[in-house]
């Protein structure tokens, strides 16, 4: 028995970009929405993130449009005293959760129908009762869930193990039981950065480390991603520079490195891995202190005292535990437009904060009547991986003209999620009109080469 629904949207995906989009929709348009997840509440895959975990960049830049993520605060004291503060797992849960309930479902607008798998066509089936669902009406279809990321809570590790061999999730290790003597690392990403410094702060020994990096990674000094329009504007003026003078995307990078922009772990390798997810240099300090680096391509196989890699194998303890950090975390499907005949696809646009993206194409549906001109002001751009990636991350994010069209332009200005938003009090201020003036300078000549670099003139 198919049980019928109405309503004038279908958003399948209550994690961070559904949520997003809900969010401006609703708070712009008189509309009714069916909100659907097949996990057992919102917030997506913070609610199976390792428990340690806490946002790479502001809490402000992330969320939904009508509700900050935190109380916008200072930290106080630690190693990033004076920078914004970056929300933890579990208050990132609470955030949705109370955003879901006292925003969303509060409104009247918005049905949520948790632990649901999506089956096309406008229906979905819950995984508990195995009740169908059908949405009628003019309901049109949000695709929230198409780079849901995927995480090591629910990915297997990508090799095998022998018998007795302990492989654990990241998760895993608030819960080990019984000290071991080295720890392998498996992964080079923000995960893999996150579970060593984890490690360390927990009074392992640097020496007890063994950490794999398949790919050497770069990432964003996390001081020159700030919701700060001075500070904001002078890294894109560093990118442009970088890119106007350079032979080659790795130069690129280098030149950001010299600037202060970009970090690697071992500055005697170049990476080859650009997702550039944020580092904050008292954790380069310390990841710089673990001196087991396994560079022989990814793990095929484990067994007691031997790691089995592509390109070879390396030695272990036989006691070693094996930490699964090796999910693809970001996805790369093909771009597709945002609004198109089957559903709406939500996908960052500009500059790859998802947050914003998400809430600006709730905010462009809700106000804007032509698809055609909605993909004119909004294309997608894609998450990046390797360095000439994110040259073309940087052009197709600069190809956004939604800022053409006023009303976008002052909604825009007013969220914190934009990472470009100017406060009013910074209008006309000698800093940011410095700011403004160096980029206007060199944007142009930037965009043109950097554009020449990603393969696209």
């Amino acid at each position: 028995m198919v049980e019928t629904l109405e309503a004038d949207y279908l958003v399948v995906g209550a994690g961070a970009a559904g949520m997003a989009f809900t969010d401006a929709l609703i708070d712009h348009a008189d509309v009714s929405v069916i909100l659907i997840d097949r996990r057992h509440g919102a917030g997506g895959h913070w609610l199976d993130a390792y428990p340690f975990v806490r946002l790479h960049q502001a809490s402000s830049f992330y969320g939904v449009a009508s509700t900050l993520l935190g109380e916008g605060r200072i930290q106080p004291d630690g190693p990033e005293a004076g920078m914004p503060e970056r929300a933890t797992a579990p208050e990132l849960c609470a955030y949705y959760a109370r955003v879901l309930h006292e925003r969303l479902l509060r409104s009247g607008k918005v049905s949520f129908y948790p632990n649901c798998d999506y089956v096309g066509e406008g229906q979905f089936v819950s995984r508990l009762s195995g009740r169908r669902y059908e949405v009628r009406g003019r309901a049109r279809v949000v695709d929230a869930h198409y780079l849901a990321p995927r995480i090591p809570a629910n990915s297997p590790a990508p090799f095998g193990a022998a018998e007795g061999q302990r492989v654990v999730a990241v998760n895993e290790l608030v819960r080990l039981g019984g000290a071991s003597s080295q720890y392998v690392i498996a992964g080079a990403g923000k995960t893999a950065t996150d579970a060593c410094i984890w490690l360390l702060d927990n009074g392992v020994e640097p020496g007890a480390i063994c950490w794999v990096r398949p790919r050497e990674p770069w990432m964003l000094d996390r001081a020159v991603v700030q919701p700060d329009p001075v500070v904001f504007l002078g890294t894109a003026a560093d990118i442009m520079e970088a890119a106007a003078v350079a032979s080659s995307p790795d130069q690129v990078f280098f030149l950001l490195e010299d600037a202060g922009v970009m970090l690697r772990i071992d500055t005697s390798v170049t990476p080859t891995m650009a997702k550039v997810p944020t580092l904050a240099r008292w954790e380069l300090d310390r990841l710089r202190t673990i001196e087991c680096v396994v560079r022989l391509g990814h793990i095929r196989h484990v067994e007691p005292g031997r790691l089995v890699l592509t390109d070879g194998e390396a030695p272990i303890a036989r006691d070693a535990v094996v930490v699964h950090c090796a999910a693809s975390g970001l996805r790369y499907r093909p771009l597709v437009p945002v609004w198109g005949r089957e559903a709406i696809t939500v996908q960052p646009i500009q500059l790859g904060f998802a947050c914003f993206g998400a809430a600006l194409a709730g905010f462009v549906e809700a106000t804007l009547e032509d698809d055609d001109l909605k993909n004119r002001l909004c294309p997608p751009s894609p998450f990046s991986n390797k360095p000439a990636d994110w040259m073309r991350q940087q052009v197709l994010g600069a190809r956004a003209s939604f800022r053409s069209e006023s009303r976008i332009e002052s909604w825009a200005d007013a969220v914190s999620l934009n990472p470009a938003r100017v406060p009013p009090e910074l209008i006309g201020s000698p800093a940011l009109t410095a700011a403004q003036e160096r980029l206007r300078h060199v944007a142009a000549p930037g965009m043109t080469r950097m554009t020449e670099l990603a393969g696209m003139s």
